[in-house]
Protein backbone atom coordinates (compact mmCIF):
# COMPACT_ATOMS: atom_id res chain seq x y z
CA UNK A 1 0.00 0.00 0.00
CA UNK A 2 1.10 3.22 -1.20
CA UNK A 3 1.25 6.34 1.59
CA UNK A 4 -0.89 8.18 -0.58
CA UNK A 5 -3.48 5.29 0.20
CA UNK A 6 -2.57 5.10 3.76
CA UNK A 7 -3.86 8.37 3.79
CA UNK A 8 -7.05 7.44 2.36
CA UNK A 9 -7.67 4.26 4.78
CA UNK A 10 -6.38 6.32 7.58
CA UNK A 11 -8.28 9.81 7.16
CA UNK A 12 -7.08 13.16 9.10
CA UNK A 13 -4.22 12.03 11.84
CA UNK A 14 -4.24 13.16 15.56
CA UNK A 15 -1.95 16.51 16.46
CA UNK A 16 0.82 15.01 18.34
CA UNK A 17 0.05 16.26 21.54
CA UNK A 18 -2.86 13.88 21.30
CA UNK A 19 -0.32 11.20 20.55
CA UNK A 20 2.33 12.26 23.53
CA UNK A 21 -0.55 12.61 25.88
CA UNK A 22 -2.20 8.82 25.22
CA UNK A 23 0.70 7.16 26.78
CA UNK A 24 -0.59 4.54 28.52
CA UNK A 25 -2.44 3.27 25.11
CA UNK A 26 0.87 2.61 23.31
CA UNK A 27 1.80 -0.62 23.19
CA UNK A 28 -1.44 -2.26 23.58
CA UNK A 29 -2.47 -3.22 20.69
CA UNK A 30 -1.61 -6.79 18.94
CA UNK A 31 1.35 -6.53 16.72
CA UNK A 32 2.50 -8.93 14.14
CA UNK A 33 5.46 -10.37 11.93
CA UNK A 34 7.06 -8.02 9.44
CA UNK A 35 5.37 -9.24 6.64
CA UNK A 36 2.57 -10.32 8.11
CA UNK A 37 -1.37 -8.55 7.31
CA UNK A 38 -2.40 -7.42 10.48
CA UNK A 39 -6.09 -6.16 11.38
CA UNK A 40 -8.29 -3.49 12.63
CA UNK A 41 -6.62 -1.22 15.55
CA UNK A 42 -2.82 -2.40 14.37
CA UNK A 43 -3.35 -1.46 10.49
CA UNK A 44 -4.99 1.54 11.54
CA UNK A 45 -2.14 2.96 13.79
CA UNK A 46 0.29 1.94 11.23
CA UNK A 47 -1.64 3.77 9.14
CA UNK A 48 -1.86 7.05 10.99
CA UNK A 49 2.47 6.71 11.61
CA UNK A 50 2.75 6.25 7.84
CA UNK A 51 1.48 9.57 7.47
CA UNK A 52 2.80 10.97 10.70
CA UNK A 53 6.21 10.10 9.27
CA UNK A 54 5.61 12.41 5.96
CA UNK A 55 5.44 15.60 8.56
CA UNK A 56 8.80 14.55 10.13
CA UNK A 57 11.73 16.52 8.24
CA UNK A 58 14.51 13.98 6.28
CA UNK A 59 18.08 15.34 6.86
CA UNK A 60 21.62 14.57 7.18
CA UNK A 61 22.80 13.32 10.42
CA UNK A 62 24.61 16.60 12.36
CA UNK A 63 27.77 15.61 13.98
CA UNK A 64 27.62 14.25 17.92
CA UNK A 65 29.94 17.27 18.73
CA UNK A 66 29.25 18.55 22.19
CA UNK A 67 27.11 15.49 22.82
CA UNK A 68 27.35 14.20 26.93
CA UNK A 69 24.47 12.37 28.54
CA UNK A 70 24.56 15.56 30.86
CA UNK A 71 22.85 17.52 28.22
CA UNK A 72 20.00 15.54 28.79
CA UNK A 73 19.86 16.73 32.46
CA UNK A 74 20.40 14.37 35.55
CA UNK A 75 19.42 10.49 34.46
CA UNK A 76 15.86 9.56 35.58
CA UNK A 77 14.74 13.08 37.22
CA UNK A 78 11.53 12.76 38.83
CA UNK A 79 9.86 15.26 36.26
CA UNK A 80 6.76 14.53 36.82
CA UNK A 81 7.14 15.19 40.64
CA UNK A 82 5.21 11.88 42.22
CA UNK A 83 7.86 10.92 44.01
CA UNK A 84 9.51 8.34 42.46
CA UNK A 85 12.21 8.65 39.86
CA UNK A 86 11.83 7.85 36.35
CA UNK A 87 13.65 5.14 36.21
CA UNK A 88 11.14 3.05 38.95
CA UNK A 89 7.94 4.72 37.10
CA UNK A 90 9.03 2.61 34.23
CA UNK A 91 9.91 -1.01 35.93
CA UNK A 92 6.58 -0.34 38.08
CA UNK A 93 4.85 0.42 34.66
CA UNK A 94 5.78 -2.45 32.57
CA UNK A 95 6.46 -5.08 34.92
CA UNK A 96 3.83 -7.19 36.56
CA UNK A 97 3.29 -9.04 39.57
CA UNK A 98 5.82 -6.39 40.73
CA UNK A 99 6.80 -5.88 44.59
CA UNK A 100 8.35 -2.95 45.68
CA UNK A 101 10.94 -2.19 48.77
CA UNK A 102 9.11 -1.79 51.96
CA UNK A 103 9.24 2.41 53.01
CA UNK A 104 9.46 3.82 49.84
CA UNK A 105 5.42 4.42 49.27
CA UNK A 106 5.53 1.83 46.69
CA UNK A 107 7.93 3.07 44.76
CA UNK A 108 11.40 1.38 44.41
CA UNK A 109 10.98 -1.74 42.85
CA UNK A 110 12.24 -4.62 44.31
CA UNK A 111 11.27 -7.40 42.20
CA UNK A 112 8.86 -8.40 39.26
CA UNK A 113 8.09 -10.22 35.38
CA UNK A 114 9.20 -8.27 32.49
CA UNK A 115 7.24 -9.93 28.94
CA UNK A 116 10.61 -8.04 27.14
CA UNK A 117 9.06 -7.19 23.24
CA UNK A 118 13.08 -6.60 22.28
CA UNK A 119 13.43 -10.52 22.55
CA UNK A 120 10.03 -11.95 23.40
CA UNK A 121 11.77 -13.73 26.02
CA UNK A 122 10.11 -13.24 30.18
CA UNK A 123 12.98 -11.86 32.38
CA UNK A 124 12.70 -11.97 36.26
CA UNK A 125 13.45 -8.84 38.25
CA UNK A 126 15.02 -9.04 40.94
CA UNK A 127 16.58 -5.80 42.55
CA UNK A 128 20.21 -5.92 43.66
CA UNK A 129 23.92 -5.43 41.76
CA UNK A 130 23.31 -7.27 38.40
CA UNK A 131 19.62 -5.70 38.04
CA UNK A 132 20.84 -2.58 35.63
CA UNK A 133 22.42 -5.57 33.01
CA UNK A 134 19.80 -7.58 33.27
CA UNK A 135 16.94 -5.28 32.56
CA UNK A 136 17.78 -1.72 31.29
CA UNK A 137 15.39 1.50 30.61
CA UNK A 138 15.76 2.10 26.66
CA UNK A 139 15.43 5.22 25.20
CA UNK A 140 13.21 3.82 21.93
CA UNK A 141 14.99 7.16 20.40
CA UNK A 142 18.45 7.31 21.65
CA UNK A 143 19.71 10.42 23.03
CA UNK A 144 22.63 10.55 20.84
CA UNK A 145 20.88 10.06 17.78
CA UNK A 146 18.23 12.35 18.92
CA UNK A 147 21.29 14.57 19.39
CA UNK A 148 22.28 14.29 15.89
CA UNK A 149 19.18 14.96 14.47
CA UNK A 150 17.63 17.99 16.26
CA UNK A 151 18.01 17.85 20.10
CA UNK A 152 21.14 20.42 20.01
CA UNK A 153 18.54 23.22 18.98
CA UNK A 154 16.08 22.07 21.68
CA UNK A 155 16.17 24.01 24.74
CA UNK A 156 17.75 22.30 28.24
CA UNK A 157 14.56 21.61 29.39
CA UNK A 158 12.91 20.11 26.58
CA UNK A 159 15.42 17.96 26.42
CA UNK A 160 15.33 17.02 29.79
CA UNK A 161 11.69 16.22 29.06
CA UNK A 162 12.75 14.12 26.26
CA UNK A 163 15.39 11.87 28.04
CA UNK A 164 12.28 11.04 30.93
CA UNK A 165 9.25 11.37 28.29
CA UNK A 166 7.50 7.61 29.30
CA UNK A 167 6.52 7.57 25.43
CA UNK A 168 10.40 7.18 24.43
CA UNK A 169 11.41 4.35 27.61
CA UNK A 170 10.65 0.94 27.84
CA UNK A 171 12.12 -1.73 30.18
CA UNK A 172 13.99 -4.41 27.60
CA UNK A 173 16.76 -6.86 28.04
CA UNK A 174 19.96 -5.35 28.63
CA UNK A 175 21.98 -7.27 26.49
CA UNK A 176 19.95 -6.09 23.76
CA UNK A 177 19.65 -3.48 24.59
CA UNK A 178 23.23 -2.92 24.98
CA UNK A 179 23.82 -3.82 21.41
CA UNK A 180 20.98 -1.77 19.95
CA UNK A 181 23.16 1.23 21.94
CA UNK A 182 22.45 4.50 19.44
CA UNK A 183 21.71 3.15 16.64
CA UNK A 184 18.85 4.41 14.53
CA UNK A 185 15.96 2.02 12.24
CA UNK A 186 18.36 2.14 9.63
CA UNK A 187 21.01 -0.02 11.41
CA UNK A 188 19.09 -2.36 14.30
CA UNK A 189 15.36 -3.27 14.39
CA UNK A 190 14.22 -5.80 17.27
CA UNK A 191 15.34 -9.16 17.34
CA UNK A 192 11.80 -9.99 17.58
CA UNK A 193 9.84 -8.94 14.42
CA UNK A 194 6.71 -9.21 16.02
CA UNK A 195 6.86 -5.84 18.21
CA UNK A 196 8.92 -3.79 14.90
CA UNK A 197 5.23 -2.41 14.17
CA UNK A 198 5.14 -0.63 17.55
CA UNK A 199 8.58 0.22 17.79
CA UNK A 200 8.90 2.41 14.72
CA UNK A 201 5.32 3.83 15.54
CA UNK A 202 6.75 4.94 18.44
CA UNK A 203 10.11 6.27 17.47
CA UNK A 204 8.44 8.30 15.21
CA UNK A 205 5.65 9.53 17.68
CA UNK A 206 8.92 11.25 19.54
CA UNK A 207 10.68 12.38 16.52
CA UNK A 208 6.92 14.09 15.52
CA UNK A 209 6.99 15.37 19.41
CA UNK A 210 10.46 16.35 19.65
CA UNK A 211 10.88 18.11 16.13
CA UNK A 212 13.68 15.73 15.46
CA UNK A 213 14.44 14.83 11.94
CA UNK A 214 15.07 11.54 10.25
CA UNK A 215 17.92 10.38 7.86
CA UNK A 216 16.84 9.04 4.60
CA UNK A 217 17.75 5.67 4.83
CA UNK A 218 16.20 5.49 8.64
CA UNK A 219 12.84 6.66 6.69
CA UNK A 220 12.99 4.42 3.93
CA UNK A 221 13.59 1.28 6.74
CA UNK A 222 10.70 2.67 8.98
CA UNK A 223 8.09 2.51 5.75
CA UNK A 224 8.82 -0.47 4.90
CA UNK A 225 8.14 -1.77 7.78
CA UNK A 226 4.75 -0.17 8.62
CA UNK A 227 3.79 -1.06 5.08
CA UNK A 228 4.34 -4.31 6.49
CA UNK A 229 2.15 -3.90 9.35
CA UNK A 230 -1.20 -2.29 7.33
Amino acid sequence: MTVAAALLLVGPLAGCDAAAHAIEGIGTAPSTSAGQSSGGGAAREAGQALVQLETIPVKGRAPKTGYTRDEFGPAWADTDHNGCDTRNDILARDLTEETFKPGTNNCVVATGTLADKYTGTTINFVRGQDASSDIQIDHIVPLSDAWQKGAQQLSADQRKELANDPLNLMAADGPTNSAKGDKDAATWLPPNKAFRCEYVERQTDVKAKYALWVTQPEHDVIVGVLKNCL
